[in-house]
């Protein structure tokens, strides 16, 4: 059974946590939802992000989500593949030394990397987007660009890949994000 490393963080945006989790986990991989400073079982608050047409998304609380393993005991070396959330979280992830450590380390082993809407500032501040097409929720492309990264402008529904990188603009995008990380994982589905 491959299993997936999610980092995520109080606040990462609930579709951003939740359906990710679900679907892998459908799949039959083992997916080990981890936050520094929290251990198995704490809960995060996430937050949902929605588009109402005002000149960004809205905020609002979201679910709590149990978190599936420890972030201490989790060793980077037992994963397939690293899911990077979005939301407000990556604000302060990205700040985090071995969360970095962990991002380089797989995008290093060119393993498979996915990181949905803010989850790719914690990608530009490890310092792995450059020269990298990557997309994002639109207000990242300046930290995308300063970072040397490409950013591509996709609408909300598609995704990027770029190597063993994957990314995606916001929640729309995940049937377009989890199909293209699957397949860096090379999980097969058959129906």
């Amino acid at each position: 059974m491959k299993k997936i490393l999610m980092l995520a963080g109080d606040f990462s945006e609930d579709y951003e946590v939740m359906v990710p989790y679900q679907a892998l986990e459908m799949l039959g991989l083992r997916v080990d939802v981890v936050c520094p400073g929290k251990r198995k079982n704490d809960l995060l608050k996430t937050a949902i992000h929605d588009f109402e047409g005002d000149q960004t998304y809205t905020e609002k609380p979201g679910h709590l989500f149990r978190l599936t393993a420890s972030f201490l005991d989790s060793d980077p070396e037992d994963y397939a593949g690293l899911y990077l959330t979005g939301g407000r979280a990556p604000e302060y992830l990205r700040l985090n030394r071995e969360v970095l450590s962990i991002v380089r380390g797989f995008m290093g082993k060119s393993l498979p990397v996915a990181a949905i809407c803010h989850g790719v500032q914690i990608l530009t501040a490890a310092d792995v987007v450059r020269g990298r097409r990557v997309t994002a929720y639109p207000a990242v492309k300046p930290e995308v660009e300063m970072a040397g990264g490409i950013y591509v402008e996709v609408k909300a529904e598609d995704s990027v890949v770029d190597g063993n990188l994957t990314t995606s603009p916001a929640w729309p995008g995940h049937p377009a994000l989890l199909r293209d990380f699957v397949r860096l994982l090379g999980v097969r589905v058959l129906v």
